[in-house]
């Protein structure tokens, strides 16, 4: 039997060591390109290890558009925070609320979230909608409020913890000794589903951090207010329109001559992931106790 362990426990790490060099690999590749030189990337292709080590396309970038990707940054910050910090304060009641056997309409409630994952309404009734009801083209809220409420699987998911990993008898003795509804669920159950909560903070913050399509449809003067993923885009667009012109002799030849346009497109990916894996390390034990709900415990 030991033997038969130690076998399977080496098969597993060896899968595991697998799966995480298939997943680290192409970020490595991307880092890699991003480090070279345009004309080395051109000649021998995508390498591991740089044939030939520059930051121009860093360079080329914070020279050319320094302030607006510091900017980008900070409205990028700004978003994925107030996203986030909103979102949780939507989705928690709710999840708590449907997670309550005496709901009244529960099944109906819950199954009109569960609705939202399967249809929408479609692109040009949510801009008709957000634009001529609520008003939110070029502000703020643009960016923020068409993902606030866009993904009832994290409202399930939440409820599932609720329902399946807070013991029941806990909620119903502070219930005894008078506390009310809020107080149990701020005091007793939202302590109890810090994992959970973390888990899907990430993934709103993720989703928010990501995000460019809103700016994209909703921005149109704003400029201001572009986040990084969006005007990383908008900089890609740019360089495409410089290749189209390259052939007809004009000043955007010259500067498409000189921009390092392979290496650049690496360089703005490693930019837009990189505060991302930077952040996950702080948060991975919450972030593996939230998904592995219904676990047994002592």
């Amino acid at each position: 039997m030991y033997k038969e362990d130690r076998l399977f426990n080496l098969s597993g790490h060896a899968l595991m060591i697998i799966l995480t060099a298939v997943a680290l690999l192409p970020f490595v590749l991307l880092v890699s390109s991003s480090l070279n030189d345009e004309t080395a990337l051109i000649r021998y292709g995508y390498t591991f290890i740089p044939t030939a080590p520059s930051l121009f396309a860093y360079e080329w970038l914070f020279i050319t558009n320094s302030a607006v990707i510091v900017r980008a940054y900070l409205m990028s910050f700004v978003l994925t925070a107030a996203g986030v910090a909103l979102s949780l304060c939507v989705t928690t009641p709710l999840a708590y609320g449907l997670a309550k056997k005496d709901l009244p309409f529960k099944q109906f409630l819950t199954f009109f979230v569960f609705f939202t994952l399967i249809f929408n309404g479609g692109l040009v009734p949510t801009y008709l909608n957000y634009v001529g009801v609520f008003g939110i083209k070029d502000t703020f809220w643009a960016l923020l409020i068409p993902n606030l409420l866009t993904n009832g699987f994290f409202v399930l998911l939440m409820k599932s913890y609720f329902a399946t990993s807070i013991p029941s008898e806990i909620l119903e003795a502070a219930m005894i000794d008078g506390a009310s509804e809020t107080r149990i669920m701020l005091q007793i159950a939202v302590p109890l589903a810090k994992p959970i909560i973390a888990t899907i903070g990430i993934f709103v913050g993720i989703n928010y951090w990501n995000d460019w399509m809103n700016g994209f449809v909703y921005l149109i003067r704003r400029t201001d207010l572009f986040t990084i993923q969006l005007l990383l885009n908008r900089i890609m667009q740019n360089i495409q329109v410089l290749q189209q012109q390259a052939d007809l002799g004009t000043q955007a030849a010259i500067g498409l001559a000189q921009a390092p346009l392979i290496a650049v497109r690496m360089a703005m990916a490693v930019l837009g992931v990189v505060p991302i894996v930077l952040v996950y390390p702080f948060v991975q034990k919450n972030f593996v106790k939230g998904i592995t709900l219904g676990g047994v415990k002592g």
